[in-house]
């Protein structure tokens, strides 16, 4: 820091905040630094503090909002210019000031009534010049850097919802590990339990008997039971402001097995023939569309293989969709490609990549390949025609994260069906592919620093 000198107000910028420019005073009477800072939130754990908060940039631009996170390095009591106490939340980040870049302690404290939104303590500037007859002794900056369409993404502690009934299985452990491993905090949340405030205003989730926080993604994994009531609860995050790594709609999309085949139906995307009728006339019809016996029969809720039958002639055909009927059961009626041999490929896509592929055999005395109906699997390459209809089906949905399945025929790759809640047990042990790391990348890549977090306006 030799030779290096400030005015007694500067231009500085905490890149790791996402804050390219703030106008700050220098005041070597204050030893610590201190920030402007609005509904100011811990998160975390004891042994890992974090905490988020809201910051107005420009002074006279309350419109103008960026949302920061960081870990806390302590909390101390700070006496202001007017006398008055308080307990503040101290982080530790960079700043920069012109070609200069150095890592400062601040407090964080409501300066919303302030000139300036940092003030810079002598703690933050030793072995620095301060000259307090002149202004903006280093590089000049501008807030239209705020109006920059490229903004900078900004690596920071998230606050990250998972939502399951099942906290111990081995997907919801992994992505848990994942995303602490890259410094963000996971929270667990009993999609069961979620009650939901529904209002235009501020619409909330409420757990627990209070409103739970903001959180920067949510990731779905809702069972195919609580399909209906864990759409609603990811529809309210969704107007809450929260990125959820697949939508309400197109997680219903994906369960309803009819409207999914209708929908990669509609982007012709290649599956084996498929069939639905209701009423019982038409069940030597139905057989006939989809190429005649065997046929397979599915549920048209049905997952992990359940609900899924092949009847070998056409009378055990009739025989099983006269049961479905007679249950009031919606199923549909699937061309049987016995060329796969109780083979299939399962996909994992996450974004705009296929980040994983296995085929998976089913047992001897099963046609089912599901690892949960007792197949086996190994890792597999896939055509460049496959990995393409795997994105593509996956895109058609809606899915930032699936599973597809895809089969192989005669007449080329087929979609089975296109899973929005996709284990990482069989595909992350079977190919050694960190699945569950490259969706915590995903979250990252698509929750942005200074994106609006519409969290409640603090009081004066």
């Amino acid at each position: 820091m030799d030779d290096f000198s400030v005015g007694w107000e500067e231009w500085v910028a905490l890149p790791d905040l996402g804050l390219p420019a703030l106008k700050v005073k220098t005041d070597t009477g204050a030893k610590t630094s201190s920030l402007h800072a609005f509904n100011i939130q811990p998160f975390g754990t004891e042994s890992k503090p974090k905490v988020r908060f809201g910051i107005h940039p420009i002074p006279d631009r309350p419109d103008v909002e960026v949302f920061c996170s960081a870990p806390v390095v302590d909390r101390r009591e700070v006496t202001s210019s007017n006398g008055q106490t308080e307990l503040r939340y101290v982080i530790k980040t960079p700043i920069t000031v012109g070609d200069r870049t150095w890592d400062i302690e601040v407090t964080l404290a409501n300066r919303e009534s302030m000139a300036y939104r940092m003030l810079l303590g002598r703690t933050a500037l030793e072995g620095i010049t301060v000259i307090p007859a002149e202004s903006f002794v280093q590089k000049d900056l501008s807030y239209d850097l705020y109006a920059s369409p490229k903004k900078k993404k900004v690596k920071r502690p998230l606050r990250i919802a998972i939502l399951t009934r099942e906290p111990n299985n081995y997907s919801t452990q992994r992505l848990v590990k994942a995303a602490e491993a890259n410094d963000h905090v996971v929270e667990l949340i009993d999609t069961r339990r979620c009650y939901l405030n529904i209002q235009s205003h501020q619409p909330e989730v409420h757990y627990d008997g209070k409103p739970l926080p903001y959180y920067d993604a949510v990731i779905p994994r809702i069972g195919a039971s609580l399909t209906f009531y864990g759409m609603a609860v990811v529809r309210q995050f969704q107007a809450m402001g929260t990125y959820c790594v697949n939508t309400a709609d197109a997680i219903g999309s994906s369960r309803d097995k009819l409207a999914a085949h209708q929908i990669l139906a509609k982007y012709r995307i290649p599956m084996p023939t498929t069939a639905f009728a209701s009423s019982p006339k038409d069940t030597n019809s139905l057989i006939k569309l989809v190429g005649g016996a065997p046929t397979v029969l599915k549920l048209l809720e049905s997952t992990q293989g359940k609900g899924v039958v092949l009847a070998e002639t056409s009378k055990a055909a009739s025989a099983v969709i006269s049961a479905f009927q007679n249950l009031d059961a919606n199923f549909i009626t699937q061309e049987f490609i016995k060329e796969a041999a109780g083979s299939d490929l399962r996909c994992f896509v996450v974004g705009k990549k296929l980040v994983a592929s296995m085929m998976r055999t089913s047992g001897d005395d099963d046609f089912r390949s599901n690892l949960h109906a007792g197949g086996s699997a190994k890792k597999v390459r896939v055509t460049k025609e496959e990995r393409q209809m795997a994105l593509n089906a996956a895109k058609a949905m809606g899915l930032n994260v699936a599973g597809v399945d895809i089969i192989r025929s005669e007449t080329g790759p087929k979609v089975l069906e296109v899973n929005s809640s996709p284990g990482l047990e069989g595909i992350e042990k079977t190919t050694s592919i960190d699945v569950a790391g490259a969706i915590i990348e995903h979250i990252e890549r698509k929750v942005i620093a200074n994106k609006p977090l519409r969290l409640k306006k603090s009081s004066k």
